[in-house]
């Protein structure tokens, strides 16, 4: 038994939140993405009131009220601009702009429709920064590559994907997947 809790309490030093520990998720893999400047997880649910005055706040209206009251963001409704406008309007210090914005970065499935050699390219066309190009092959349907480096977590192809293959994730969930 005490094996068990050594194991399971051995990644718990990831700043995990009391709801991710509850849940099982003791890597913080499943976390929601919070708005741009916040602060790591646990500390965010332990600063963040609830008040909701970064929701009002966001021009782009992207960001809702996820589980347990908290902000999250919802890249279905739009792209993240960073204009700052949720962290400025946050009392209590779960945003802060001047934290990086936050380290994520797009994420292509392989239930992508390019890469099942139907032709798509509605992720690259509303990328604003170039970062998901398409490579033309030689008798083959364009496929989607991605520059990490150009890629700033906007969001802005998440929603335009007709099938969901894009996913906007945190940078090292992406090395650990």
């Amino acid at each position: 038994m005490t094996i068990i809790f050594q194991w399971i309490f051995r990644d718990v030093s990831k700043n995990v939140s009391r709801a991710q520990f509850l849940r099982g998720d003791f890597s913080a893999s499943r976390s929601a993405i919070r708005p741009p400047w916040a602060a790591v997880e646990k500390d965010f649910v332990e600063a963040c009131s609830r008040c909701g005055d970064c929701i009002g706040a966001c021009p782009e209206k992207i960001l809702e009220k996820g589980r347990g009251g908290f902000p999250h963001v919802n890249f279905g409704l739009g792209e993240c601009t960073f204009c700052g406008d949720c962290a400025r309007s946050c009392k209590t210090g779960a945003l802060d702009v001047e934290r990086a914005p936050w380290r994520l970065k797009a994420q292509i499935a392989p239930s992508c429709l390019a890469l099942k050699q139907v032709v798509c390219r509605s992720c690259g066309e509303s990328c604003p920064t170039g970062a998901i190009r398409f490579r033309i092959a030689a008798g083959a349907v364009a496929r989607p590559e991605l520059d990490a480096a150009a890629c700033t977590g906007c969001g802005a192809c998440v929603g335009p994907c007709p099938v969901a293959a894009v996913t906007v994730a945190e940078l090292d969930a992406q090395i650990a997947a």
